[in-house]
């Protein structure tokens, strides 16, 4: 079984280059570097140029470089895309991330704008890609869409909904992005925490956006990493918890049987993919961690 680790993507301004550098040492699973928010109007070029140096310098290890453009319907998003065509073959570009994604219209569009190779991401952060996350979720796999990125600080102000730690009001929202997901074979992160001196409030948002489902949770500062990653990796019990229920369906005597008794449990075999799923998880951070 083969699980490529999202635990963490940590968002960097692509023009900051002291930033840039240290991610290469960050305990993340991807860096994306960003040329939308994060970036002002008047260092859109720069910020493009930078992202474009980084990638072709590599030097990131087993993270996984990412790329936000700006919206193909801004004055830099065409350039963003144009710059990034073709790059793949000659940098460590993985993906694209593509803002604001509300149709699969649209996706179609950044695949065409963006050419062939790198995967592409999708924010999911408006109404509208709610109203028509089914139809995008099913064009994915044409279009090289592999992973769903939350954009909650968007979503709650077109919402005009409070965005508090629980995101009580965003709940249903969380789930169906999950939900979706899962049905498409597609990987999904939680939005991002923004209160960087509230380490409880990110935990448990963390904790719960792993009980939802989420694969991993986007991130706007080093120091969140090692909460996220705890959350959202598997712990020393349910990894001890998967070989023993992987050693007993693999003992002689439970050859063929889809339920055994195990420490005074009733296990079935759906337990025993959960298992193998999680030791490959295990396997994949070690072997990144080498």
């Amino acid at each position: 079984m083969k699980y490529r680790p999202l635990r963490t993507a940590l968002y960097l301004p692509a023009n900051r280059a002291s930033a840039v550098a240290k991610a290469r040492e960050a305990d993340c699973d991807a860096v994306i570097l960003d040329l939308e928010d994060a970036v002002a109007p008047d260092a859109k070029a720069e910020a493009r140029e930078a992202a474009i140096s980084a990638a072709r310098e590599g030097g990131l290890g087993h993270r996984l470089l990412v790329i936000r453009v700006n919206a193909l319907d801004s004055e830099w998003g065409e350039a963003d895309c144009n710059a990034l065509r073709g790059l793949w073959q000659k940098s460590e570009i993985a993906a694209v991330l593509v803002p604001k994604l509300s149709s699969a219209g649209q996706l179609a569009e950044y695949r065409d704008a963006v050419g062939d190779g790198p995967e592409l991401w999708a924010m999911l952060e408006t109404c509208t890609a709610f109203l028509d996350l089914s139809d995008i979720a099913s064009a994915a796999k044409s279009a090289g869409l592999t992973t769903f990125v939350l954009g909650t600080n968007d979503l709650a102000l077109e919402m005009r909904c409070t965005l508090d730690t629980g995101r009580s009001a965003m709940l249903p929202l969380l789930t169906q992005s999950v939900v979706a997901a899962r049905a498409y074979g597609l990987s999904v992160l939680d939005g991002v925490f923004n209160a960087l001196d509230d380490e409880a409030g990110f935990a448990a948002q963390c904790e719960q956006g792993a009980m939802l489902g989420f694969d991993g949770k986007t991130v706007i500062h080093p120091a969140q990493l090692a909460a996220a990653n705890a959350a959202f990796g598997p712990s020393a019990h349910e990894i001890a918890s998967a070989e023993k229920i992987a050693a007993a369906f693999a003992a002689p005597e439970n050859a063929g049987k889809g339920v055994i008794r195990l420490e005074g449990k009733m296990v079935e075999v759906l337990h025993l993919w959960q298992a193998e799923r999680t030791l490959a998880i295990s396997a994949a951070i070690r072997r990144d961690s080498a």
